[in-house]
């Protein structure tokens, strides 16, 4: 059996959002995810407030092991930010499988274009069709401080 079916097994992916541990994912994220350090739990409860989430809960537990975000308009764009597995669920493809569950979800809506940001994981987002830039210099972005 593969990683990824012991995954499937082992994981449920949800977008209830009454699943969400929000404690659990404000810990995670602003002490161990290099682009939200720091980050305050009001900001974490606005960003929660106003996107869609996924959630990955162990089967036999019920508690919350992985979770992803997603800015969207639900028709022709979804950022996809803040995918964060913890670390003792790592190395077996429920990341791969959360991303995938995310594009799963909106693809029958018309969303076509994919977004995300990564320093590290780019394995991880490649083995879905994910792939660097084609024309970078068109894309622009404001940083305020």
């Amino acid at each position: 059996m593969s990683d990824l079916e012991l995954t499937e097994q082992r994981y449920e992916i949800s977008a209830d959002p009454s699943r969400l541990d929000v404690p659990l994912v404000h810990r995670w994220l602003s002490t161990d995810a290099y682009w939200a350090l720091g980050r305050t739990r009001g900001q974490q409860d606005r960003a929660i407030a106003g996107s869609l989430n996924f959630g990955a809960y162990d089967v036999a537990s019920g508690e919350q092991t992985a979770y992803a975000r997603v800015v969207t308009d639900h028709a022709t764009f979804a950022w996809i930010c803040d995918v964060y597995v913890a670390p003792e669920a790592r190395g077996a493809g429920l990341g791969t499988r959360l991303v995938a569950a995310v594009r799963d979800r909106l693809a029958p809506l018309g969303v076509r274009r994919f977004m995300l940001a990564t320093k590290d994981a780019h394995g991880v987002y490649a083995r879905l069709g994910f792939e660097p830039l084609a024309e970078p210099d068109m894309w622009m972005a404001l940083q305020v401080n």
